[in-house]
């Protein structure tokens, strides 16, 4: 399918051509190990084993590709998976990365106790400032790491500005596109080296799967990550893979009502007297509100907020709610409720990336909003 069509119609289209021996409109699930060869070395569509290659995750990679704009995408079993791949991918013993001072716990901690311990160096730059990221800099700088809007303070980077930052010193700039998806942004567009996913969250939709994604339009690159994605193991199953298709079918109208919800909730937030700061990108008071502006569609689905009793009046809220659900992970269609510094970001207490005590991350569902403003509103107190 032309890359000319609408997002909408890739999403629903790109890599999922009919069943040329059904006629399926839905790819199969290729639940298969290994192929038959035509003799030794002869591959039938190019398939010999389900780790190098499957079709129905060929679909999901093609779709991926397509919808970020990049030459390839390649699908994994987790996004932690799909980090894991790219570090040791793009670094070896001795080199460093700039990373923010607000990411996903997970994603900390895979950098300050597992690739450190290969021998790569990290420092904390915070993002928003393409100054101090230049300032953040090394000789041994290979990667400049950055989630925009961040988790779980919805803080906002530059992506243009960065990458100018980074392009300028020989570095690649990995933005994380998990909080906003391709339907909001597009970092390749913006001038991004590769995109990562987690597509367990809104790629999916629907909390049922997990996985993660690499795309980059660099050719010379992707080559690379499939080989390490090959050679490392970890790749998206034949079922997780048409479960993600599944889900990014409706992802556009999705990520409308993710964020038109959340904008209201916002506003609430806002105005309530328990509520001392609320960290959304579409508020006008944000600080980075017009950068977010200029490279999203609109503002996504996540809010957080931090409340004036301090932690323990934090978890009481978490606790509280009935239509938000109290859990981990975030970008199905329900909404979900968690505090972060016990629960998603406990990995990175006592670090620079450590949150605050009296903070409250919403992933915001696809529910009445009229429902979840009463929900919050009661559970505020």
């Amino acid at each position: 399918m032309s890359d000319q069509h609408a997002f909408e119609t890739l999403a629903i289209h790109a890599g999922q051509e009919p069943d040329p021996l059904t006629g399926a409109v839905v790819p199969p699930i290729y639940q298969v190990s290994t192929y038959k060869q035509d003799g030794v070395g002869g591959l039938r569509g190019g398939y010999e084993y389900s780790r190098s290659a499957n079709p129905t995750r060929t679909a999901l990679e093609e779709n991926l590709a397509a919808l970020e704009g990049g030459v390839r995408g390649l699908a994994f079993a987790s996004g932690l998976a799909a980090e894991d791949t790219l570090l040791r991918t793009l670094l070896a013993p001795g080199d460093h990365v700039v990373i923010p001072n607000d990411a996903y716990g997970g994603t900390f901690r895979l950098f300050a106790k597992v690739i450190s311990r290969w021998g790569v160096e990290w420092s904390v730059a915070d993002t928003s400032d393409p100054a101090a990221v230049r300032a953040a800099l090394r000789p041994s700088t290979k990667a400049i790491w950055v989630e925009t809007p961040s988790n779980p303070l919805l803080g906002i980077s530059d992506i243009a500005a960065l990458a100018e930052v980074a392009h300028s010193a020989g570095v690649r700039l990995v933005i994380d596109n998990t909080f906003a998806s391709p339907y909001l942004q597009q970092p390749l567009a913006l001038g991004a080296d590769v995109v990562v996913h987690s597509t367990t969250k809104y790629m999916g939709g629907h909390s049922d799967v997990v996985g993660g994604a690499l795309i980059t339009a660099d050719a010379g690159l992707a080559e690379e990550l499939a080989y390490h994605q090959n050679a490392m193991g970890a790749v998206a199953g034949p079922f997780d893979s048409w479960l993600t298709l599944r889900g990014i079918k409706t992802l556009a109208v999705r990520m409308d009502r993710h964020s038109a919800n959340a904008e209201r909730v916002a506003e609430l937030l806002v105005s309530h007297p328990k509520v001392t700061q609320v960290y959304y990108p579409g508020l006008p008071e944000h600080p980075l509100h017009e950068v977010a502006a200029k490279q999203m569609k609109a503002f996504g689905g996540m809010v957080s907020f931090r409340v004036a009793g301090g932690q323990e009046q934090a978890v009481e809220i978490c606790n509280r709610t009935e239509v938000f659900t109290l859990g981990e992970s975030l970008g199905g269609v329900e909404s979900l409720i968690e505090h972060p510094g016990l629960m998603t970001h406990a990995s990175t207490a006592g670090s620079q990336l450590e949150v605050p005590a009296d903070l409250v991350r919403l992933s915001v569902g696809i529910e009445s909003v009229d429902d979840l403003l009463a929900d919050l509103t009661q559970a505020l107190g």
